[in-house]
């Protein structure tokens, strides 16, 4: 995941960047009630809306870098969920939600979402830190804002 994000001046990206950011806005403050609308307000079509979504994040959003979604697989072993927990701690995150599937073949699926505003680290550090944990199959960054 290092190298997975890259910082540039929106004067060099096409302008429909900008316009799902709009798009988003809208939704998140009322202003518009779905996905057509905002995206035909701001003058993108929805499939682009989508596309974009989840990859676009303002730095002057107020809530940029305070949530994270991580899924995992986890080995049903004893320990390995608190070791996981214990981790993220220890970098300044705080975990918002659980959820955690029946363990099928020996492997469940956790789903957390984290604070992320106070962590120590990158999030690319913190998959990493995640994913060398003994007994954590698989790291995977769903979002963040």
């Amino acid at each position: 995941m290092k190298g997975d994000y890259l910082i540039v001046h929106k004067k060099i990206l096409p302008v429909y960047y900008e316009k799902v950011l709009e798009a988003r806005n809208l939704l998140e403050s009322g202003a518009e009630r779905d996905v057509s609308a905002a995206a035909r307000a701001v003058g993108i079509s929805r499939s682009t809306y989508y596309k974009y979504k989840d990859y676009i994040y303002s730095p002057d959003g107020g809530e940029m870098g305070r949530k994270a979604v991580i899924s995992m697989m986890l080995s049903h072993e004893i320990g390995v969920l608190s070791t996981a927990l214990n981790r993220l701690s220890a970098m300044g995150i705080s975990v918002l939600t659980i959820t955690q599937s029946l363990p099928i073949r020996d492997v469940a699926s956790v789903i957390m979402t984290l604070d992320v505003s106070q962590m120590s680290a990158g999030i690319e550090e913190v998959v990493a830190a995640l994913g060398r944990i003994s007994g954590v199959e698989n790291v995977t960054l769903v979002a963040i804002e």
